[in-house]
């Protein structure tokens, strides 16, 4: 399948797309409104809550703005390459669920061996956002210390 037709064919299966997909296809977090579409032999992860996306893509908005300075980016070109798209999505929930955590009642992420994720991007957002009144009020300067301490995975070496 070629570019362009797997474009208009994930437009029309997938209305909405995820803001966090590659956090949630590289199992860095999970949601309970994430609905995973298969596209030929590719996967795509739709969002089930308009009301959720759009608080979604102003986290989103709002952890790119932010963490521009650190990523040494001069001005965001969307779409961001991969490593940094990753550090973005996957650096900025493990930093929001770190500070949701820190900010009181919500329980911090388990200690293992296995590297941290989030289970529900909806919930850690409502959390969030009752706790710091909106998710413009949420300590950046915190969170992007986790999006540049965001680690993508190595690969492995050809045997």
């Amino acid at each position: 399948m070629d570019e362009s037709a797997f474009r208009r064919a994930r437009d029309a299966v997938v209305p909405r797309p995820c803001v966090f997909e590659q956090a949630l296809l590289a199992g860095a977090c999970a949601c309970s409104l994430a609905a995973r579409r298969n596209i030929a032999e590719r996967e795509a992860v739709a969002c089930d809550s308009s009301p959720a996306h759009r608080e979604c893509a102003q986290l989103y908005a709002l952890l790119l703005q932010k963490s521009a300075f650190a990523l040494k980016l001069t001005h965001v070109e969307l779409p961001l390459p991969h490593a940094r798209q990753m550090k973005v999505e996957c650096g900025g929930l493990l930093g929001v669920q770190q500070a949701a955590a820190s900010a009181g009642d919500m329980p911090a992420p388990p200690v293992a061996q296995e590297p941290a994720s989030v289970a529900d991007v909806r919930r850690l957002v409502r959390n969030c956002v009752g706790k710091f009144g909106a998710l413009a009020n949420l300590p950046y300067s915190a969170i992007i210390q986790s999006v540049v301490a965001y680690q993508t995975r190595r690969r492995r070496p050809e045997q």
